[in-house]
């Protein structure tokens, strides 16, 4: 007598043609290691950027002297009323204007040159000439502007002893308004240099030789070569100084202003981020300076996203 067995069933393989799919949280668990690599780097941006950002605007709401015992007092918009009236924000607003212009040259201009320049320079004296050229940018901003006040000392300064032998009497720098806006410029100018010609040189590295060598075929002479091949593929390298310089010159002057001149003589030197620190630590006014800072972060984003759109409209690229 044959008994007959049933067969086990068996279960079809995962994944397999008419099989179960895998279950939502499978799913979730496979597509999470990519953004757990970000999270790190997410904590720290909200931490440190857009939670004190969104204090600082609510903070523009109160008046508030920053001591820990004194009680935040709800002032509306008054604190954006009194900063736009300020003469001194006009005053802040036009010498940042000076210092983006006068920076604008040591930033694009200057470097452009030095760094063709730099290129007719082969084996280890262009690593020289290029170390050379940064070392200014690894001085600190307050060591540059010890050792400048050394240089410029009006009673006994290398300087005023060389002005001395051409007939040129001795000049405060520091404490006349023209001189004074002309030499935090220079000073800024020169230790931001050695940064830009890197950009500038990564830039030309990144521009394919093909191009030069088939335009010198044609009968292309050098200056041809750099004003229509060079610089137009260059332009991305540009476009980035000439917004760096703009949105951070107020920022890269400030250790100098506040060690040399402390925004004198007469405001002659003031831009809108000293201003701002004398608004809060000096002032000590908390919510006129939270005010005034959401007023420049807000300039400042539109400036910014003008020359993002400006740098997809004129920059070239290699492609």
């Amino acid at each position: 007598m044959f008994v007959e067995v049933a067969a086990p069933k068996q279960s079809a393989a995962p994944g397999a043609g008419g099989g179960d799919r895998p279950s939502p949280l499978r799913r979730i668990a496979a597509a999470l290691p990519p953004y757990l690599y970000l999270v790190p780097a997410v904590v720290f941006l909200v931490t440190w950027t857009y939670r004190p950002f969104a204090q600082t605007v609510e903070l523009s709401f109160y008046k508030w002297n920053l001591l820990p015992t004194s009680p935040l007092e709800p002032v509306g918009l008054d604190n954006y009323r009194q900063v736009l009236a300020l003469p001194e924000l006009h005053e802040a607003l036009v010498n940042t204007g000076w210092y983006v212009l006068g920076l604008l040259p040591f930033s694009v201009v200057i470097p452009v040159a030095i760094a063709l320049l730099a290129q007719n320079v082969r084996g280890r004296s262009a690593t020289l000439y290029r170390a050379l050229i940064f070392v200014p940018t690894l001085v600190t901003p307050v060591a540059t502007a010890a050792v400048w006040r050394w240089l410029l000392e009006p009673d006994g300064g290398p300087v005023t002893r060389a002005l001395d032998v051409f007939g040129i009497g001795p000049v405060n720098v520091f404490r006349e308004p023209g001189p004074a806006l002309v030499a935090m410029i220079g000073i800024c100018g020169w230790q931001m240099i050695g940064f830009a010609v890197v950009v500038v040189t990564a830039g030309l590295s990144g521009i394919n030789r093909d191009y030069a060598d088939a335009a010198s075929l044609d009968g292309a002479t050098r200056a041809q070569i750099t004003r229509r091949i060079t610089l137009p593929l260059l332009s991305p390298s540009l476009v980035f100084l000439a917004l760096m310089t703009i949105l951070l010159s107020a920022q890269w002057t400030f250790p100098l202003i506040d060690t040399l001149t402390q925004g004198g003589p007469g405001g002659a030197t003031t831009n809108i981020y000293y201003l701002l620190w004398q608004f809060g630590f000096r002032s000590f006014d908390a919510g006129y300076a939270a005010a005034a800072g959401t007023l420049f972060f807000v300039g400042f984003a539109v400036v910014a996203m003008f020359f993002v759109w400006l740098a997809d409209r004129l920059s070239f690229h290699d492609d």
